[in-house]
């Protein structure tokens, strides 16, 4: 089976990536620029601008696929607020160029969202009512519906939060942030007035996979269970390491103003996919303790 991967070059999608390469699936890594990582069979690396339907259509006349990934976006909520053009050409086009190709060449579409599209009063379910908070939600939201009406099956997957091992050329996460700061004994300060379901990003592996095998479609949380603070992580994290919880302190988030407005109680549901896709996230420690 032949599965393209957008956004390869990411922290998820480079996860994402490797996990479908070691369970034997032909895999198609696209993003831009060169490949930041080492590609081996059964990985193919392409170099793509999905802002540009050419360069798209170049790409998936060679690959084909089965199943389409599209993890590749514009992630930062700030820098979409400053510049909302760019968002709405990275999130918004580049899915609908994606999604072009899909309904082309036959392939089944997954459609990486955010719980940025909801608003407060998390977690939520699958089919809440969407109301996004700053640009970036919206910019999410739009490539939704966009998927919903035009793409037979689709599917759409909504994690929060992402953590998990530091790949070779990949940023590191939260928690790779959390245990360097502790290590050279700086103080940090970590909200504790937001409240997430963190994502350990094997479990989206594996959620994905169960997708695809099992040929599922609709909406997907693929989220953790927990409901914690950042500053509840990072105790957690240092806890995990045996590392000084002391020199975490808990603030609240008009100690960074920020120019986006984010959701002070946000997270996700995991109901449907733990029945139907009989999804097991790990614990916040288990996925601490594995990613390191």
């Amino acid at each position: 089976m032949k599965i393209a991967i957008t956004g390869a070059n990411g922290f998820t999608g480079q996860h994402v990536t490797q996990f479908f390469a070691n369970k034997g699936f032909q895999v198609h890594a696209i993003s831009r620029g060169a490949a930041r990582f080492a590609t081996q069979s059964p990985i193919q690396y392409h170099s793509c601008d999905l802002t540009d339907m050419p360069s798209v259509e170049m790409v998936f006349d060679s690959i084909r696929p089965d199943w389409i990934i599209h993890i590749a976006a514009m992630s930062k909520p700030d820098e979409c607020h400053v510049n909302p053009e760019n968002c709405l050409l990275q999130n918004v086009q580049a899915t609908i160029h994606l999604g072009e190709a899909a309904l082309k060449y036959q392939s089944r579409f997954i459609y990486f969202s955010t719980d940025f599209i909801f608003g407060e009063n998390g977690p939520h379910g699958e089919e809440d009512q969407a109301a996004p908070l700053n640009f970036y939600g919206e910019s999410k939201l739009q490539a939704e519906i966009w998927v919903k009406q035009h793409i037979p099956k689709y599917v759409i997957v909504r994690p929060v939060f992402i953590y998990g091992p530091e790949l070779p050329g990949s940023r590191p996460s939260f928690i790779q942030w959390v245990q360097k700061q502790l290590l050279q004994g700086n103080s940090i300060k970590v909200v504790n007035d937001q409240q997430r379901t963190p994502t350990f990003v094997n479990d989206i592996c594996e959620g994905l996979e169960t997708i695809i095998v099992e040929n599922h479609n609709g909406i997907f949380h693929l989220a953790g269970a927990e409901i914690i603070t950042p500053y509840e992580m990072a105790i957690e994290v240092a806890n995990c390491l045996s590392l000084n919880p002391n020199l975490i302190e808990a603030v609240d988030s008009s100690s960074f103003p920020e120019p986006v407005k984010r959701a002070k109680q946000s997270g996700l549901k995991i109901d449907k996919a733990s029945k139907v896709l009989n999804y097991k996230p790990h614990s916040f420690a288990e996925g601490v303790r594995k990613s390191f």
